[in-house]
């Protein structure tokens, strides 16, 4: 038996918190489904109990508090979608979510929001006042909703794209991981070498006046150049980012990164396989959810973070206003891999576009990750040879020169 906490919703709206022991969460939600109540959430506590040593950032004044982080909004949507399923009223959820959310800027916004639809104002309405908050993406998808009266289900499909949009980023993020703390502590280690404990050898090997090996000279020279340059280096390293964003902030800068980014090896075909997978599982979710196809592809392109991208996905966009489909266009572009091509091409067929654009979104999705799998099992080792090899020529060179003194001494 395991401790549970649990939040649960009375038929009036009245939010109830407790805990339970049970053999698992199943048992827990049949039990209060028993009880006549609904359940919004159950965790273990010790889930639990770090949510509420978190809390305190959440409640914070100021810009601290202005930001909802995704993995909030997402519970927000699911549990919205379980009072509304469960068949309570729009403003006794939204009354039961103020209550419930511990993020101090989205019950204040949840609060102006249930303010609104009480005033008769349509929940898409609603939201998009906050649109810091809530997408285009989000409220067209609750219009479409609220104009084919499933708005429940909409919101669950909405929540499920939140989700697997938040689990394909956590997983680029931690397979990123650990190569940039590898890079981070390799780099560390050489500076350390290279301007507090050579400078030491070196103070010792002049005074010798002992004539050095050359890998020695080398590495001395090389310690020399970063003690007395060191601000040159970091003033290049400063000014060229700030050259580069300014640079990336033009649109003629913009597009010529983003088209070198999909022209790198290796990578730029994980770019694109990111960039394809997302315009594939948004633009399913939308139709799924009752989106026009012509306001989808509109609101898709804004979700693509590559220019290059974008503009191409503008021309199917055109296209397809002229009535020429969806499978041609995006073959035109030469961006989508030909699989994902033949499928939305039967999706059309089929009349089933929606489905197949989801189907394609789960390939990209593997495919991306058993190429980031690979990338990072070729990537981590040849950093580690790098930084060993740099090391080691450090070592030996330091090395050679105490052998050299060693043999003048005798």
């Amino acid at each position: 038996m395991s401790s549970y906490a649990y939040r649960a919703s009375t038929a009036e709206g009245r939010v109830l918190e407790g805990v339970m022991d049970a053999s698992d969460e199943a048992s827990v939600v049949a039990n209060l489904r028993r009880q006549g109540y609904i359940p919004l959430l159950v965790e273990t506590s010790a889930e639990a109990a770090v949510k509420r040593k978190r809390s305190f950032e959440l409640g914070l004044p100021g810009f601290l508090a202005a930001r909802v982080p995704s993995k909030d909004l997402t519970l927000f949507t699911r549990e919205l979608a379980t009072l509304l399923r469960a068949g309570l009223p729009l403003d006794r959820s939204l009354q039961s979510l103020g209550q419930l959310t511990p993020n101090a800027h989205l019950k204040s916004i949840t609060g102006a929001v249930l303010a609104r639809v009480r005033e008769g104002t349509a929940l898409s309405e609603a939201l998009a006042e906050h649109d810091r908050v809530f997408s285009v993406l989000y409220t067209s998808m609750v219009k479409a909703g609220e104009a084919g009266g499933v708005i429940e289900t909409v919101l669950e499909r909405l929540a499920d794209y939140l989700e697997r949009s938040d689990r394909s980023r956590d997983e680029l993020r931690s397979a990123m991981t650990y190569p940039l703390v590898l890079a981070f502590v390799g780099g560390v280690s050489i500076m350390v070498l290279l301007t507090y404990v050579l400078p030491k050898f070196t103070v010792v090997f002049n005074d010798m006046g002992v004539a050095m090996p050359l890998s020695t000279r080398m590495v001395m020279a090389a310690s020399e150049v970063v003690q007395s340059y060191w601000w040159v280096f970091l003033l290049a390293a400063v000014g060229s980012a700030v050259m580069f964003v300014r640079y990336q902030a033009t649109p003629a800068g913009r597009m010529r990164i983003d088209r070198g980014k999909l022209a790198l090896p290796l990578f730029g075909d994980l770019l694109r396989k990111v960039q394809v997978g997302r315009f594939a599982r948004t633009l399913g979710t939308m139709l799924k959810s009752g989106v026009p196809l012509l306001q989808s592809l509109d609101i898709v392109r804004a979700t693509l973070t590559n220019r290059i991208l974008s503009e191409a996905l503008g021309s199917v966009e055109r296209d397809v206003r002229e009535g020429k489909g969806l499978a041609q266009p995006l073959e035109r572009t030469t961006v989508f891999p030909p699989l994902a091509l033949q499928m939305v091409a039967v999706g059309e067929e089929t009349g089933r576009l929606d489905d197949m654009l989801l189907v394609v979104a789960e390939h990209c999705d593997r495919d991306v990750n058993n190429t980031v799998t690979r990338l990072m099992a070729m990537l981590e080792p040849a950093m580690l040879l790098v930084m060993g090899l740099i090391t080691g020529f450090i070592v030996i060179a330091m090395m050679s020169a105490v052998f050299s003194v060693n043999q003048m001494a005798f």
